[in-house]
């Protein structure tokens, strides 16, 4: 009973649109071989029925299983961020297993992007269906899009976006906005004459867009607003402890240094140094909701932090694909989350 009204509803669209039943079955199943003004009928009148096929039922008589490889980051001993992600991504991957959608992981150190050049060869030879990806590595996520776009496999970008490349959808934080955030707050921190540190910490600075973003979104608060403390700048490129609390101890030698901004989550690792030489005098605000972070935070070595719902970046990426693989559906671009701060009094109540 249940196929024949299903198959009614097909019918019934078909003869609205004035097409065959073929290509209702064409459009609801995303095939090629449909115009798009054919295919934007069809489903203008599929949202006017409000038709809803039996997915789960047609998924599991396909017998074919949909891979979703997803591309990230690893969790390291430097940062957790990732672990957030991965979390959100897990969750989506409980939600569409029944559907007969499988999750593929590929993690890569995010100091060396020859790891990231070799896991992107990894999906490709493997044939993903669709793919989730956090574009660390400007020149070498952008070779790797191509090459989906080529192939026909959609992709998603989560936490750093790649501007003008043809992506479903970007999930993550206005990058440029988060850096002018963090200027803005910034500025109630410091009075006329104090400098201001910007720290990026990474091995492969030039690569990574997503720090040099907000970087610029920092400045750019301070020159609209003709705010003009001086903003120097320190480049870490070696991101273990030691050479971060060297290169720290060289550049606040410089009294008038009176606040750090950094652009990532490796602000603990400031936030240490801080404590260890006993710098109270010295405002930081840093990157993500993470225990080491909070623990200064805590201790008044971090003013506040930056937070950009990671857990749901990644869950959002997932259902994104599973409904453009599933059900034929379409996207904003762009799909911004929010930009929270995290300070010591609400801390307690932040769900990430």
């Amino acid at each position: 009973m249940k196929e024949d009204k299903e198959l009614v509803g097909v019918k019934e669209i078909a003869r609205r649109a004035k097409v065959s039943i073929g290509t209702v079955d064409r459009v609801l199943h995303n095939r090629t071989g449909v115009s798009q003004k054919t295919r934007d009928k069809v489903l203008a009148i599929v949202e006017e029925l409000e038709y809803q096929p039996n997915i789960l039922a047609r998924r599991l008589a396909s017998k074919k299983l949909l891979k979703i490889a997803v591309l990230i980051p690893s969790v390291s001993a430097e940062t957790q961020y990732w672990k957030a992600p991965l979390n959100g991504i897990l969750e989506a991957g409980v939600e569409v297993k029944p559907y007969g959608i499988t999750i593929e992981q590929y993690f890569f150190d995010q100091n060396d992007k020859n790891t990231f050049v070799k896991q992107a060869a990894a999906i490709l030879a493997n044939k993903a269906d669709a793919v989730l990806l956090a574009p660390m590595f400007m020149k070498e996520s952008e070779t790797f899009a191509d090459n989906c776009k080529k192939l026909g496999i959609p992709y998603v970008f989560i936490n750093s976006d790649i501007p003008n490349h043809n992506s479903l959808c970007y999930i993550g934080p206005d990058l440029f906005h988060s850096g002018s955030l963090g200027a803005h707050l910034m500025s109630y921190l410091v009075t006329k004459g104090d400098q201001i540190l910007i720290v990026n910490i990474s091995k492969e600075m030039d690569s990574l867009h997503h720090l040099l973003r907000k970087e610029e979104g920092f400045r750019a608060y301070f020159k609209k607003n003709k705010l003009h403390n001086q903003i120097l700048k320190k480049d870490i490129r070696t991101t273990n402890y030691a050479a971060v609390k060297k290169e720290l101890a060289k550049e606040l030698d410089n009294q008038a240094v009176k606040a750090i901004y950094v652009s990532n989550s490796r602000v603990s690792s400031v936030a240490r140094y801080l404590k260890e030489s006993g710098r109270k005098d010295i405002k930081l605000i840093g990157y993500d909701f993470l225990d080491d972070n909070i623990n200064y935070l805590k201790d008044g070595y971090i003013e506040f932090l930056i937070s950009q719902k990671p857990k749901e970046q990644g869950y959002r990426g997932i259902m994104v694909l599973y409904n453009h693989l599933v059900h034929a559906a379409s996207f904003d671009k762009a799909y911004y989350m929010p930009i929270d701060i995290i300070t010591r009094e609400n801390y307690l109540f932040y769900n990430n």
